[in-house]
């Protein structure tokens, strides 16, 4: 199979293949899925050698995305991502809570949704600030 991109889309493809390999293998320690990272190495390697080549280094012999890369916003970029995430959850969390955990049917689904987005309002307004956990 062959793909013909742009400069410009062969970059985008990076960022989305680093993203995507962050989010399946940063929190796995050695537990890590080599198909996605010798699938990364194996696109970042194609940077070598070419006025992309800044974008990759190698770790142990292996093109590994360059530290460069990896500090060139991209990580901004999955902090926004976990950061949505989080709060969305959280609100999911604390709304069926609310509601005693009663599963989710037509007829109280938009008493959840309003839940949620009164807690999503305020984790817009101030962030985790007003979070609190009782202790006794």
């Amino acid at each position: 199979m062959q793909i013909e991109l742009s400069k410009k889309e062969f970059r985008r493809l990076l960022d989305l293949v680093y993203i995507g390999n962050w989010i399946l293998n940063s929190a796995r320690g050695d537990d890590r899925i080599p198909d996605y990272d010798n699938l990364e190495s194996k696109l970042f390697a194609l940077c070598r050698n070419t006025p992309m080549n800044s974008l990759v280094e190698l770790w142990n012999g292996i093109p590994v995305p360059s530290q460069a890369f990896a500090e060139g916003g991209i990580h901004e970029a999955i902090a926004d991502y976990e950061d949505t995430v989080f709060f969305d959850i959280l609100a999911e969390e604390l709304a069926r809570r609310d509601m005693e955990y009663a599963p989710v049917t037509s007829e109280n689904y938009a008493e959840l949704v309003s839940r949620m987005e009164d807690y999503i309002t305020e984790f817009e307004a101030h962030g985790a600030e007003n979070i609190s956990v009782d202790t006794e």
